[in-house]
C-alpha cells in the first residue's frame, strides 16, 4: 500500500509518501515547505493570505501526488497548532476544504504527544525517560515509564511564536532570552508536570533535529550522531550571543531556514532539560507523521 501524509505545522508543512505492510514501512518521498504560519496569526486568527499559502503548498504537493498515483482516500492530511490554536479553526478548514478538495483533520495537543510518541518510540528503545518535541508553535512533552505513557502535555509555545512575538531582531538579547526562559518555565510548572529527574530526553522534530546538526557541526562530531548533551546546549546558547558574521555562519552553513527561531528553540530544550534534571537528548528520526501512519492509516498493524 502507498500513502500521503501532509503534517502542517506553524513553521513547515511537511509531505511524506509511504509505503507499508504488515511488516515494513519505507518512505518513498520526503518534502518539507517554510510556511511560517505563525506569522499570519492576528488577534488569534489565521489570516487569509495564510489561508492562501496553505493552499498554494497543497497544490503544489497536489502535482506530486499525482505522479505516484496516490488516490484521493490515501491522502491524509493533518494540522497541529495553528489551525488548533486559533478561533476560526472551522472557517479555515472549509476554505481549505473548497480551494484544494482537502479534508483537513486538527489535533487536539493530546493526541498530537500522543502520536509523536508512538512514532518515535519505533526507534528510541529507552524503557524510561521524556519525550520531547518543539515545534513552531506549540511543544509536546510525554513522560513515559515502561514504554508506556504516564503524563501527555502540549504547551502553545514553540521556537516560530516565541521569536514572533518577544524578539526584536534575529538573535535574541538577553533580556528577550530572560523572558523566554520565564515563560517556558511558567508554561511547564501550569501544565502539571512532575519535576522529577530523567536522565534521557526522546527528541523529536524539526527543532531538535536541527540543534543536533548544529552540535555535531559546531563540536566536530560525525554527522549522523544522534546524541546530543544536554550541557551542549547551553554552550551553544552561550556562542549565539549576538549577530555578527561569524556567530551567525555556523548557523547559515548547517540550518539557514532555521536561523530565527533555533535559539528560541533551544532556550526551550534547555529550560525542558533543566525542569527534569536530563544529561543526554536522544534525536529520534520518526515522530509525528510515523505515528499517524501506525496509528490511523494502519490500525496498528
Amino acid at each position: 500500500m502507498i500513502s500521503a501524509i501532509v503534517d502542517m505545522g506553524s513553521n513547515t508543512i511537511k509531505l511524506c509518501v509511504y509505503e507499508y505492510s504488515k511488516n515494513c514501512v519505507k518512505i518513498l518521498l520526503e518534502r518539507k515547505t517554510m510556511a511560517g504560519l505563525a506569522n499570519f496569526v492576528k488577534n488569534e486568527k489565521l489570516s487569509n493570505k495564510g489561508v492562501e499559502r496553505v493552499c498554494e503548498i497543497l497544490k503544489e504537493y497536489q502535482d506530486i501526488l499525482n505522479i505516484f498515483h496516490i488516490e484521493e482516500n490515501d491522502i491524509y492530511i493533518f494540522a497541529t497548532a495553528p489551525l488548533r490554536n486559533i478561533t476560526n479553526t472551522s472557517e479555515v478548514v472549509a476554505n481549505i476544504k473548497k480551494c484544494t478538495g482537502y479534508d483537513v483533520e486538527v489535533l487536539s495537543g493530546e493526541e498530537e504527544a500522543t502520536l509523536d510518541f508512538i512514532g518515535a518510540t519505533k526507534f528510541i528503545y529507552n524503557e524510561t525517560g521524556v519525550l520531547v518535541d518543539i515545534g513552531g508553535g506549540s511543544t509536546e512533552i510525554v513522560v513515559f515509564c515502561n514504554k508506556s505513557i504516564k503524563q501527555a502535555i502540549s504547551m502553545p509555545i514553540g521556537s516560530l511564536n516565541l521569536y514572533v512575538k518577544y524578539v526584536k531582531e534575529i538573535i535574541p538579547k538577553e533580556e528577550e532570552r530572560e523572558l523566554i526562559y520565564k515563560i517556558v518555565l511558567d508554561h511547564l510548572k501550569a501544565s502539571g508536570l512532575k519535576q522529577e529527574n530523567y536522565e534521557t530526553i526522546c527528541g523529536v522534530g524539526g527543532t531538535i533535529k536541527a540543534a543536533a546538526k548544529l552540535n555535531n557541526s559546531i563540536f566536530n562530531l560525525p554527522s549522523n550522531n544522534i546524541n546530543l548533551e544536554t550541557g551542549h546546549i547551553t554552550e551553544l546558547l552561550n556562542l549565539i550571543k549576538n549577530s555578527r558574521k561569524h556567530t551567525l555562519t555556523p548557523i547559515l552553513q548547517n540550518i539557514p531556514d532555521r536561523i530565527h527561531t533555533i535559539v528560541p528553540g533551544l532556550l526551550i530544550l534547555d529550560t525542558i532539560a533543566e525542569y527534569f534534571n536530563s544529561e543526554e537528548i536522544i534525536v529520534s528520526k520518526y515522530g509525528i507523521r510515523e505515528g499517524y501512519l501506525y496509528e490511523k492509516v494502519m490500525k496498528g498493524e
